[in-house]
């Protein structure tokens, strides 16, 4: 900031001081300096004082009140002449004559010195730097040195007998009359300059140089009240010439002067001495008077009579402070204006006081009193003062607690909060001090209904951001049961409305108070519940939709041990009638409260949040949730999970004949239900939201079934025991039965004559099984019951699940109701606790097996089903997969490779593959060409078609089917499909319709997954059956298949994962002579022509799109990968049944076919790398096939083909040499079988060295090759039968290529 020039009625004292202090500092011996010097000399100095002091620093007038000043001040004019006279008169003045000699003090002190021959103590004014340092210990220590030294010289000045001649001699400011006539030169040149100090826009200047005034006038009693007064105006007047920051800096000088007047506490002795002063009264006028002159002096000036106030007892506070001119005037137009300041006073003096004054009449009530402070009418009488308070934001004004401290005292909060505990909103009775938690929550609501809502929230952007900081400095102190108070409906529509757009300026007010309220909830679940309820209530259970937050969700998932209260609070919540007047936010206002359809119609765009059934189906969903993430113990949590469910089942399955509430002396509970009914599709949100609760209950009582094998029977016992304690199944059963046989209460669904027959048979049938359940556990400890009992509690909780999807869904599951029970029947078998009924009984050998009827039943149940139900279904098949028959495992295996392709479709491919089209992915064949030695990379936007692959499982899959005519669907038409399967179907109708077609693909694929869970249960249970190659073939089968996966990636992934997981990686595999060698022979040979496909292209497509070329390339791959693995896992069952040289021949003429078409044919893409892993893996292979890999590396058409077959038959030699390291047995194995292979070693050594390829590489590879043959031969001894059997024309072509090396083994035979 530049420097401002002063007006012309700048004081006088200002450039005297200056000058003087200056002087002092730099004064040569010269005693008569030329004028024209000093005056060069004091500007040059003023300069450099006003830039040190950034150039800020301006000792300016103001006009006097006409209450304070008592003579009219003089003009400018008359004082610039003053000034030159003395200034006149003071250089031509002989030094002798003063009678005292300055001397030059480099410390900046000044000595005095009195007539009586003695000095007055040194007055350092260094200490005024100090005052305006940035630290403040610094500035208190400065204002500490100031007060010490000022003291002494005062004191010694007050012994002087002749104190003329020093105030003659060193006269530091020109004479005035200021009043200090009884203070020593150097107070009273302190005290004028820290009245200037204080108006200085320096740093830290006002801070110290209030401190500093404070402190001295304080301890000094010299210094009069009356003049410091006078002193204060007349420093700091402020003239019409003044621009901003030069006025500005005047009036914060007065302002912090008057403030370290009354933190003196001079006033308070001046009252003390003198009841009738008049100066409290002329501070106070004063104050007033400058608070009237800019608003942002309003809200300090007011905190400056309050901290006089604090001092001043309360008689001074009746007689001086109210009776003050203008305070009077000032409190009565408060209310018109809006003068929070003024509202601020009035609630500190009558705190004080504790009496009415006639002069809070309009802003508190008379007599005066907490309820009547909060009353509507005297709330809306200051709305304005406190709408008016937004003046000082950011900043909260210091009215706001105030009002709080009154609206929530706290003993009262403190008492209501300990009787309250953190687990209950109950309402108290009143306490000791008179106050109750019921007034505090009508205060409460009062203030908000009227200020909060009525003011702040309906007005500017600033007003809400006043009401969100407001809630905020309430939050600490309120009561968890005034929680919905605070989050009213009206704030939490605004709220989220704020949060609804994030470009809103109040979004990070909103989002901070969010943030703040979720730390407030942080250790206290009372809190955190009443915070979710008040939330979800007023948000009609869309908070987290809306503001597009996960609010509500945090605060439920940190919930601890208040799930007891949160459920609670859900039910009342889910029975109370909904928000009957939907109030719109402020950004829509309306007045009209029977309006209620209009607001609910104009929410439809947001999910008609305006209907209670949005915040009940939250609450129903909520309910299940809370157990989630608790930590409570067992018997707690089962406690928990049967509220919840009694609670859920009233509302979904019953209704009330009677009324809202019945009474159960069985249950010895009220069962209570909504005023209104709630409609149909709620009652199926409770019920789903039951057999979730099932679920969750049957996987932890499913862990409890897990025995070790130690001490196995004391165990189930003791587990058998518990689980019919805490069976939350078996109790959810006896609830219904009781319930049922309430006359007053009824199913809330009317049921259908075969329904209602199937949930009665459910009922008895559950009942029948729990008997039997129970008398297991209690006849005696038997661990080999331990696999019934599981049996039973899966088939319950299925049975359970279906009872209540007969509910759900009534009229589509009655007929799978009564096939699971003639399961339950055949399966558990006739026992005295089950009585069959003569429809039930089971006829001989006319009914079929029993797994067939319940795997048929478990798929028809699949796809349409809810989550839990497929986890009973799940579980139910886990315990009885051990039985499944071949014909169920088919079943569900057809299912996978089912597709949405017409029949006549399918027989357009048999044509196909009947015609030799032995593409296998999605690629026709391309033309014979001796020209590339791999496949064409590319892809095809056509339909891809691996019909070849697909004919080959298929085969597999014939000779695996024990009636290949029956299983076979192949030419079925869509009448034979339907009667398969009732949803597969349900399926095709809905393809053939053609505008279904896309939902029709979509169920095919859901049904094939959920099938896929249950094959891969199948396979973790029976990892070692035969029947896994079924499982394995057809899942090939339809991963290779283009239409199986067709837009289903995840189907795709999910068949990979479980070939990949439970059938290649797992720990065991199919064993023993059920498996046969023929299967896996016709299984290993199409896996090895499935590795051997090439990657073509369709020449019909020439600019294939990328990411289609891409998938197909990635297809490619899966497919080859896939071969591979299959060969890798079919070898090694092959090779743990240790089958002899001849049954094992038609697998070495597979594996030669194989290895023709790698060297003969350039369409074959099989891998060396593939080839040489199953050669490490299964070494009896690469031994067998070790004479024909040596013809075919010599006879090989492509030199690529031939120095890849280099590796195979170097890896088979390795084989040789680890069998033979280890006996001397086995290497005369390896000998022998070298020997007998010699000549066919030295013919191919021969032919590579002769006919060396073209590339450098290559070349290096057969050179590394025949040394390797060298080195092996060597160390079986046979380097001499070699170069004998090794011809003339090999002799030479091997000194020719391999010269150092075949010379060195030469030489050493000799």
């Amino acid at each position: 900031m530049g420097s401002k020039k002063r007006g012309s009625n700048t004081i006088e004292e200002a450039d005297i001081v200056e000058e003087k202090e200056l002087s002092l500092g730099n004064e040569d011996a010269s005693p008569k300096p030329s004028k024209k010097k000093l005056k060069k000399e004091k500007k040059r100095k003023e300069t450099e004082t006003e830039t040190h002091e950034n150039e800020d620093q301006n000792g300016v007038n103001g006009p006097s009140s006409p209450s304070i000043t008592h003579k009219t001040s003089v003009n400018s004019m008359e004082r610039k002449k003053k000034r030159k006279l003395l200034d006149k008169e003071r250089h031509h003045s002989s030094p002798g004559k003063m009678g005292l000699e300055l001397e030059t003090n480099e410390n900046n002190s000044i000595a005095r010195s009195g007539s009586g021959g003695g000095f007055l103590p040194e007055f350092h004014i260094g200490v005024f730097k100090d005052l305006a340092a940035a630290d403040a210990s610094v500035r208190e220590a400065a204002a500490k040195a100031l007060v010490t030294e000022l003291m002494d010289i005062q004191n010694v000045y007050d012994m002087l007998e002749d104190k003329q001649v020093v105030e003659c001699t060193l006269n530091l400011e020109a004479e005035k009359d200021d009043g200090l006539n009884n203070c020593a030169p150097s107070l009273r040149y302190a005290v004028r300059r820290l009245i200037r100090g204080v108006s200085s826009s320096r740093e830290y200047a006002r801070q110290g140089f209030a401190l500093g005034l404070s402190v001295l006038v304080g301890t000094v009693s010299s210094i009069k009240v009356e003049y410091l007064l006078k002193l204060i105006v007349n420093l700091l007047e402020v003239s019409s010439s003044m621009k901003g920051q030069e006025a500005r800096d005047c009036l914060l000088g007065r302002l912090f002067a008057y403030g370290a007047l009354a933190r003196s506490g001079r006033l308070t002795e001046e009252w003390i001495a003198d009841r009738n002063t008049p100066y409290i009264k002329e501070f106070t006028s004063c104050l007033i008077s400058l608070s009237a002159k800019k608003r942002y002096l309003q809200e300090p000036a007011v905190s400056v009579i309050l901290e006089m106030v604090e001092k001043l007892p309360i008689e001074a506070l009746s007689n001086h402070v109210l009776e003050a001119p203008g305070v009077q005037e000032w409190f009565e137009g408060a209310t018109e204006v809006g003068n929070p300041d003024a509202l601020l006073l009035a609630f500190k003096i009558q705190e004080k006081i504790g009496a009415d004054a006639k002069s809070f009449s309009k802003l508190l009530p008379s007599p005066y009193n907490q309820s009547r402070v909060f009353s509507a009418d005297r709330l809306s009488a200051i709305s304005n003062c406190l709408k008016e308070s937004t003046f000082s934001l950011p900043r909260l004004h210091s009215v706001w607690p105030v009002l709080v401290n009154i609206l929530l005292p706290d003993s009262v909060v403190q008492d209501v909060n300990f009787a309250s505990g953190p687990s209950t909103t109950k309402k108290h009775k009143r306490g000791r001090k008179g106050s109750s938690l019921e007034d505090i929550e009508k205060n409460l609501k009062c203030f908000f209904d009227v200020i909060i809502e009525g003011s702040l929230l309906t007005s500017s952007h600033d007003r809400k951001k006043l009401a969100f900081d407001v809630m905020l400095l309430l939050l600490p102190k309120l009561p968890a049961s005034c929680v919905h108070v605070v989050l009213s409906h009206k704030v939490v529509q605004c709220l989220m409305d704020v949060l609804a757009t994030k470009d809103s300026w109040l979004y990070k007010v909103a989002e901070n108070f969010l943030k703040e309220l979720s730390e407030w909830v942080q250790h206290d679940d009372a809190r955190r519940v009443a915070v979710i309820v008040a939330l979800q209530k007023n948000s009609n259970g869309k908070f987290d939709c809306i503001t597009r937050s996960k609010t509500v969700k945090d605060l439920m998932s940190e919930l601890k041990s208040g799930c007891d209260l949160f459920i609670e609070n859900l039910m009342t919540m889910f029975l109370e009638e909904g928000h009957s007047s939907e109030e719109p936010s402020d950004q829509s206002q309306t007045t009209d409260d029977n309006s209620e359809m209009g607001s609910i119609e104009d929410m439809d765009s947001v999910g008609n949040m305006g209907s209670p059934d949005f915040l009940r189906t939250w609450v129903v969903e909520s309910l299940p949730s809370v157990l989630k993430h608790s930590k409570l113990d067992p018997e707690a949590r089962f406690h928990e999970q049967k509220k919840i469910l009694n609670f859920l089942s009233v509302q979904g399955l019953f209704s009330s004949a009677i009324g809202t509430e019945v009474t159960s002396f069985e249950l010895q509970d009220k069962l209570r239900w909504p005023r209104t009914a709630i409609s149909s599709a709620l009652c199926a949100v409770c019920i789903e939201h039951i057999q979730l609760l099932l679920a969750d209950a049957q996987k932890g009582e499913q862990l409890q079934l897990l025995f070790p094998d130690a001490q196995k029977g004391e165990k189930l016992h003791a587990v058998a025991c518990g689980l019919e304690a805490n069976d939350l199944g078996s109790y959810f059963m006896r609830f219904l039965s009781i319930l049922c046989s309430i006359p007053s209460v009824s199913l809330s669904r009317a049921l259908s004559t075969d329904d209602d027959e199937a949930f009665k048979k459910l009922q008895a049938e559950l009942s029948k099984l729990q008997s039997m359940q129970s008398q297991l556990s209690r006849e005696g400890r038997n661990p080999d019951l331990s696999m019934d009992v599981s049996k039973m509690h899966a088939m319950r909780y299925l049975l359970i699940q279906l009872l209540l999807q007969i509910l759900v869904r009534p009229g589509e599951f009655s007929e799978a109701a009564s096939e699971l029970i003639m399961c339950c029947k055949k399966a558990f078998g006739p026992s005295d606790l089950l009585e069959s009924s003569g429809e039930d009984e089971l006829e001989g050998d006319s009914t079929p097996e029993l797994m067939d009827v319940l795997v048929d039943t478990l798929l028809s149940l699949v796809p349409q089903s809810s989550a839990p139900m497929r986890y009973a279904i799940e579980q139910v098949f886990k315990c009885f997969c051990k039985d499944v028959t071949d014909d169920g495992l088919l079943r569900m295996l057809r299912v996978i490779k089912k597709d949405l392709k017409p029949a006549r479709h399918q027989d357009t491919d048999s044509q196909d593959e009947g015609d030799g089209d032995d593409d296998l992915l999605a690629i026709e064949e391309a033309e014979e060409s001796d020209v590339a030695e791999t496949g064409e990379t590319g892809e095809t936007d056509e339909q891809t078609d691996d019909s070849e692959a697909v004919a080959g499982f298929e085969t597999v899959n014939t000779e695996l089917r024990e009636d290949s005519d029956d299983e076979s669907d192949e030419g079925m038409d869509d009448d034979a499909m339907f009667r398969m399967d009732t949803y597969l179907a349900q399926i095709f109708r809905e393809r053939k319709n053609q505008a279904g077609g896309e939902t029709a693909h979509s169920q095919l694929v859901l049904f094939k997954l959920r099938v896929l869970s249950l094959l891969e249960i199948y396979l973790h249970e029976n990892p070692g059956k035969p029947q896994v190659l079924k499982v394995f073939s057809h899942l090939a089968q339809a991963f290779i298949h283009p239409h199986t996966t067709e837009g289903s990636e995840q189907l795709a992934q999910r068949i990979w994962g479980i070939l990949q997981k439970k059938i290649f990686k797992a720990k065991d595999y199919p064993r023993g002579e059920a498996v046969q060698l023929s299967l896996l022979e016709a299984l290993l040979e199409k896996n090895l022509k499935l590795a051997a496909k090439p990657f073509k292209r369709k020449k019909s497509a020439s600019n294939p799109s990328k990411r289609k070329q891409s998938a197909s390339w990635n297809r490619y791959k899966m497919i080859s990968s896939l071969a591979r693995s299959s060969t890798f896992w079919i070898l090694k069952i092959i090779d743990a049944r240790n089958f002899s040289s001849s049954e094992l021949q038609r697998m070495y003429d597979i594996f030669e076919a194989a290895l023709i078409a790698y060297f003969d044919s350039k369409k074959s893409q099989m891998k060396s790398d593939f080839l040489k892993e199953i050669f490490k893996r299964r070494p009896w292979i690469g031994h067998h096939f070790f004479g024909f890999l040596l013809e075919k590396c010599g006879s090989a058409k492509s030199q690529f083909r031939q120095v890849e077959a280099l590796d195979l038959v170097r890896e088979i030699l390795k084989s040789f040499i680890s069998s033979s390291a280890d006996d001397e047995s086995g290497q005369n194995a390896s000998k022998m079988m070298l020997k007998s292979h010699l000549p066919k070693i030295c013919h191919l050594i021969k032919q590579l060295l002769t006919n060396m390829p073209e590339k450098q590489s290559r070349r290096v590879d057969v050179r590394k090759f025949c040394t390797k043959i060298f080195q092996i031969l060597k160390a079986h001894n046979l380097s001499a039968s070699f170069l004998k059997a090794l011809e003339p024309e090999g002799h030479a072509v091997c000194e020719s290529q391999l010269r150092v090396t075949f010379l060195a083994m030469k030489q050493q035979e000799r």
